[in-house]
């Protein structure tokens, strides 16, 4: 065999052997996606953290009011002992994420002494970065993070990056939980933002248009 015949050999194998690699690691980080999407964690904890979404003039959208509605039932039933709201606000708003989070939690019975308002941060690390500063404060350590169910193995990975000890109760309604195609769109574009954090540790400015 010439040379160049066994170094032609040898790139066919490193390029084959990294497709291999990538397939594993691209198809292992969607599975786990996939299977902490599945996981409904109610051990108490110090607070229930809602993951900001968008909200209009202080009402919450859809897909924030279900993440909410499922922190408050948690509250309820007594496995937390606070609530934390979080997310900024966009150019041109009126309030932050945050606070119509506390908001809509105040009109339905939840005392404000038991909501912890962070209206920090324009994307998931943003925000967690700001909240682990005030739960330190307050000696609070323990989470259950409210999202959607594809958003919590990222939410979770970034809450313990900031020294949380954090697991997962996501909600089961709301418009991004509907259907197949929706699932398979967040599942997609969560392993390559869950992926890009794990390289780079930042967020990805925007991900299928979407803040992340």
């Amino acid at each position: 065999m010439t040379f160049l015949a066994r170094l032609r050999r040898l790139v066919q194998r490193t390029v084959i052997g990294a497709l291999v690699v990538g397939f594993l690691v691209v198809g292992g980080t969607a599975f786990r996606v996939w299977q902490v999407a599945r996981e409904d964690d109610r051990t108490h904890a110090d607070m229930a953290v809602v993951l900001g979404a968008a909200q209009y003039n202080g009402v919450p959208s859809d897909v924030l009011a279900a993440r909410l509605e499922h922190a408050r039932r948690l509250y309820e039933q007594g496995v937390v002992n606070y609530i934390a709201t979080t997310g900024g606000r966009q150019p041109g708003d009126n309030y932050t994420e945050g606070e119509a989070g506390k908001m809509w939690l105040e009109s339905r019975g939840v005392p404000g002494t038991r909501i912890l308002e962070v209206g920090e941060g324009a994307d998931t690390l943003g925000s967690i970065r700001a909240l682990a500063g005030l739960a330190r404060a307050k000696s609070l350590k323990t989470a259950v993070i409210v999202s959607d169910p594809w958003h919590s193995l990222r939410a979770r990975t970034m809450a313990e990056d900031q020294g949380l000890d954090a697991w997962t109760s996501p909600t089961r309604s709301g418009p991004n939980v509907q259907t197949r195609e929706t699932q398979f769109f967040y599942i997609r574009r969560e392993t390559g933002a869950l992926l890009y954090y794990h390289l780079m540790k930042a967020p990805v400015d925007a991900f299928d248009g979407i803040l992340l």
